[in-house]
């Protein structure tokens, strides 16, 4: 499991290499998203505290990349943090996520993309609850979350 200091290593010294990538241009992006989707996660942006569909969802499944479908985020380890945003304490995978020193907005923060096709998915604090301490806060654009299949006879 990572903690704070394996995510600052990885943000200086190199991220780990995803399992396989995805390369679009500018103009495959664009006609794969939404407007708001290719803003958010091709451009770095960020959507509204608490206007994402996914924030207060807790359906089972996995948080996919809206982008390439690469599987981030359990719902299992989704957890509310009253910030505004879907929150997790690890991804599903160390190299799913590459993390990036971001001194942006006069502070310093580590950003999270997606190492598969590189899309903006937000930042990760070291504030988090047990047993991590690490918040993944992300952006409800940046994923997709698949429903778990019901158990035949439920």
């Amino acid at each position: 499991m990572l903690n704070w200091n394996d995510v600052v290593s990885l943000a200086s010294k190199g991220n780990l290499a995803p399992d396989r990538r995805v390369e679009k241009t500018d103009e495959e992006w664009k006609a794969l998203l939404t407007p708001e989707q290719y803003r958010i996660t091709r451009r770095k942006g960020t959507e509204a505290r608490f206007s994402g569909e996914l924030c207060s969802r807790y359906d089972p499944g996995k948080y996919v990349c809206v982008c390439c479908g690469t599987e981030l985020f359990d719902s299992t380890i989704k957890f509310d943090s009253k910030t505004g945003w879907p929150s997790f304490t690890e991804p599903i995978k160390n190299n799913v996520i590459n993390y990036h020193k971001d001194t942006s907005y006069g502070m310093i923060r580590i950003e999270v993309d997606c190492s598969t096709c590189d899309a903006h998915l937000g930042h990760v604090f070291p504030d988090g609850p047990p047993p991590s301490g690490l918040r993944f806060c992300i952006n409800s654009e940046s994923l997709r979350l698949v429903m778990a299949e019901k158990v035949a006879g439920e």
